[in-house]
């Protein structure tokens, strides 16, 4: 018996649309991104998730609270799916990050999951500490689909390490993630088969 698990990037955020790395900061959802997260709840009202959970950050809290409010879900949040702690590179541009810390950020671009942004955590450390999480939700589902509302540079490192794939390479395995898309995987005596791919809410059935 396969269990479904549906990983979700919140909404947007004001340093999104300026392309600042957000990571650990709790940075508020703009109007579009709470327009992204109603129309996940849309979706989600169709498609009647099992189990709802989310990072504790607002931005995916208040994501997945949308869904809560239209499916009638039990939802709760987990520390271990926050987005990587980027340090001091929070709030910054990578042209920014490239002024301020030009040998950091040249190590960062070249290996992301190894080299962490100054006083940040590697992307290894990130995975680690959502998959235990994610083994958890999986085992709860028990055959269900659970839906998890995150962060966009966890769910490439994540969707990496579940597929061999060098995790330094996230970014042009996995180039974007949008907002509020869905990508689906499945999950059967511990192997993992993905089903779909950042696919627009608005477009999913």
């Amino acid at each position: 018996m396969s269990t479904t698990l549906i990983m979700v990037r919140h909404g947007e955020t004001v340093w999104h649309g300026e392309h600042r790395y957000a990571g650990s900061s709790d940075i508020a959802l703009t109007e579009r991104g709470m327009q992204q997260a109603e129309e996940l709840a849309e979706w989600a009202s169709r498609n009647r998730p099992d189990v709802l959970v989310s990072s504790a950050l607002s931005r995916a809290w208040l994501t997945a609270d949308a869904v809560a409010k239209a499916t009638g879900l039990e939802h709760w949040t987990e520390q271990d799916l926050a987005e990587v702690d980027f340090g001091k590179g929070e709030g910054l541009t990578i042209d920014e990050l490239y002024e301020q810390y030009p040998d950091a950020a040249a190590a960062f671009v070249s290996a992301p999951a190894r080299s962490p942004m100054p006083s940040g955590e590697p992307g290894a450390i990130a995975v680690a500490r959502a998959l235990k999480v994610l083994a958890r939700i999986i085992r709860d589902a028990d055959g269900g689909t659970a839906l998890v509302v995150g962060h966009g540079t966890l769910m490439r490192l994540i969707m990496c390490t579940l597929f061999s794939i060098d995790p330094n390479l996230y970014r042009d395995v996995f180039p974007e993630v949008g907002n509020c898309a869905l990508t689906t995987l499945s999950f059967e005596d511990d192997k993992a088969s993905l089903l779909s791919f950042n696919v627009p809410v608005a477009s999913a059935s």
